[in-house]
Order: C-alpha cells, then sequence, then structure tokens
C-alpha cells in the first residue's frame, strides 16, 4: 500500500516567498538608510568647520591657528591646566597673518593647520583632545576623525591640495569610500568630483606637498577609498 506524499501548497510557497522579499527589502533599505546617515555624517564635518571659524573669529577677532594672541589676552598661557600653544613656523611674523600656514594633514605640530584645532577645542568650539602633540609621530592622533576614521584637516586657499579648487580655505577628509564620496559631491556641491567647489581625488598619505588632480566621475570606482576636499 503507498503512504500518501504531502508537500506544499502554491499559496504556502507563494506567502514564504512574500515573507523572503519583505525581508530582503527591509535589509536593503536598511542598508540605504545607514549609507544617507554615514553620507550625512561626512557632510556635517564639512559644514562645521565653517562654525568654528567663524566662532573663534566672532569672539576673539582672530583665526585659530594663526591667533597671534592665542596664549596671552585671548585663550591665556593654560586653560583647564593645558598649555595653549602658538604657532611658530614658518617664522614668527607670520603667525597672526590671516593665513593657515602648513598642509591640511601636516606632521608638524607646530604648523598653524595643526594648531587650528587646539585653538578650537580649547575655546569650546569643537570636541577632541587639547593638549597639542609634542612630537611628530603624536601629531596624526591629533586630528579629528570621520566616519570612517579617516582624518579630517583644513588649510589656506594658497596651500589647496587639489589642482585647480580655490577658496578662502580648503578642507579635507580622507578615506572616503567611493559610492559615498560621489554622494557626498551631490549633497554638498553638483556631483561633479572634478569641478565645483567639492573636488574627489587619490587617497593621500601624511603632509601632502603638492596639489593633485581630482577624478573625473568615471574615474571614482566605488570600492575605492578616496580623499573628498573642499573649498569654502
Amino acid at each position: 500500500m503507498r503512504s500518501k506524499q504531502s508537500g506544499f501548497t502554491l499559496v504556502e510557497i507563494a506567502i514564504v516567498l512574500v515573507i523572503i522579499g519583505l525581508l530582503l527589502g527591509g535589509v536593503l533599505k536598511g542598508q540605504e538608510l545607514i549609507n544617507s546617515a554615514k553620507v550625512k555624517n561626512f557632510a556635517t564635518d564639512f559644514r562645521n568647520i565653517p562654525l568654528f571659524i567663524y566662532g573663534y573669529q566672532d569672539k576673539f577677532k582672530a583665526l585659530p591657528g594663526d591667533d597671534a594672541a592665542v596664549d596671552t589676552t585671548h585663550l591665556g598661557a593654560t586653560v583647564n591646566g593645558v598649555t595653549v600653544v602658538k604657532a611658530t613656523t614658518p617664522v614668527l611674523a607670520n603667525v597672526g597673518n590671516g593665513v593657515l600656514n602648513g598642509a591640511w594633514n601636516s606632521t608638524n605640530q607646530t604648523d598653524e593647520t595643526v594648531l587650528f584645532w587646539q585653538h578650537v577645542r580649547l575655546a569650546g568650539l569643537a570636541a577632541g583632545p587639547t593638549t597639542a602633540p609634542a612630537s611628530a609621530a603624536a601629531v596624526q592622533d591629533f586630528y579629528p576623525k570621520n566616519a570612517d576614521g579617516g582624518h579630517i584637516g583644513i588649510t589656506s586657499g594658497a596651500n589647496t591640495p587639489v589642482t585647480g579648487l580655490s577658496g578662502t580655505y580648503i578642507v579635507c577628509s580622507t578615506g572616503i569610500l567611493g559610492k559615498f564620496a560621489k554622494q557626498l559631491d551631490t549633497t554638498l556641491d553638483d556631483g561633479a568630483p572634478d569641478a565645483g567647489s567639492v573636488r574627489i581625488i587619490d587617497n593621500q598619505t601624511w603632509d601632502q606637498a603638492a596639489a593633485v588632480a581630482a577624478k573625473t566621475l568615471a574615474q571614482v570606482d566605488d570600492a575605492t577609498s578616496y580623499t573628498v576636499c573642499m573649498a569654502l
């Protein structure tokens, strides 16, 4: 006598497929939200830096990092036990000239582009370590980090790291995947990574010495990390 074998009905299979579809849709939507949040985080980094500059200038009538009176009448020699450092390079006469001397990712602990971060933090405008790095080896950990752990830096337009990118200041953020970099350009600028105020370049090593060419949209690979720079 044959035993009767039972299986799934078409209705049951259809229900299972619908459930699987809903789960996949939820996962994809969740990933999309995560990616969107990350891009917003990157964008916030760029938008916050002008606020640091304007806040400091409004308070002390000076440029953080380039403030000639930072350790005397503005912040004082010490703030909460932390020594306030004034830039002395490349020459003392350049301090207070309205220009941030040094590369945006300088490893020279006395460059104005490095001390910029100490000044805005001690002024209560930004979060992060306030003790100025004592050596070149400690500088890398002094810079703020973006959502992917890359570092963020600023310099004056005269030291632009991107060929053809000009502005009063240039802000750069490293280690950003191409898919996020392209979304970031669209969010902050025109979506063209080799034009406008936002440019995408090869990921830069420390103490960038010369300006480099920006990537075209076709050259930006989604899975490759890049440095994104924005003119202010």
